[in-house]
């Protein structure tokens, strides 16, 4: 069990895997109003950041499911570099169906899943997951992206990566659906344009450096494929109508 062989290399430096900043995950994380001992749930941990530095900052446990090997390991060797190794803990697994244990008392305070929410098949099939989790009047934390205007085109659409318009909401139209599924939107932090470009532009060093160490390795050509089209491909495409925020939901 992994996630594809390419996101394994584009975002082997990275720390957040979606289009936030540090100070943004810190902003996140005290908009949440988080007492010290909070149980995070966190579906899609990646490299476990958002886990490692509030537990530091703001005493919480929590647990970390994630497919991929190599985020999982690093996510494991960030909490003993923050020292909360006994607080966090990350388990390499398919958050796809996750539930926590209620005869542990495992369910969890805040459940989250931020950029992941194919695992619940979308984002009402993931907040539904979520929710096996919660614990009463938890809140659950969903990372999407949205439209910052809508496609002109079906192709622009696939420019960003999507399937089809039809895939993303406006921002408006985001937050109205969390109220159709029964739910308060009581907090958001939405990324900014340099948060995407720190995100994307990120992945193109890495690339480069991954080609410098492996210029014979049987995936290159992907690699040299996806660096030479990248830059040019977010920068008409995704920097101009893509949107990413994170919201805190609670039931009504």
């Amino acid at each position: 069990m992994d996630i594809p062989r390419i996101f394994s290399i584009t975002e082997s430096a990275h720390r957040i895997h979606n289009p936030f900043s540090p100070e943004k995950l810190a902003t996140l994380g005290a908009a949440l109003r988080m007492a010290p001992g909070t149980r995070v749930l966190d579906l899609g941990s990646g490299s476990g950041e958002m886990l490692c530095t509030w537990a530091r900052d703001h005493g919480i446990t929590g647990t970390g499911i994630d497919m991929s090997r190599l985020f999982t390991g690093q996510a494991k060797l960030r909490a003993e570099e923050l020292g909360v190794a006994d607080r966090v803990r990350f388990i390499h697994g398919d958050a796809a169906g996750y539930v926590a244990d209620e005869k542990a008392n495992d369910k969890a305070n805040v459940a989250a899943c931020l950029g992941a929410t194919w695992i619940g098949g979308g984002v009402a099939g993931t907040i539904g997951l979520l929710a096996k989790s919660l614990r009463a009047g938890g809140i659950i934390l969903v990372g999407e992206p949205y439209w910052l205007r809508l496609p002109p085109t079906e192709d622009v659409a696939r420019g960003c990566l999507a399937g089809s318009v039809s895939d993303f909401l406006l921002l408006p139209g985001l937050l109205a659906s969390f109220g159709d599924l029964g739910y308060d939107v009581v907090e958001m932090v939405l990324a900014s344009q340099d948060d995407w470009d720190r995100y994307e532009a990120a992945k193109w060093l890495t690339m480069r450096r991954w080609l410098e160490a492996n210029p014979h390795h049987d995936f290159a050509k992907n690699v040299r494929a996806g660096l030479a089209s990248e830059p040019g491909r977010y920068a008409a495409y995704t920097r101009e109508y893509l949107g990413w925020g994170a919201f805190a939901l609670m039931a009504r």
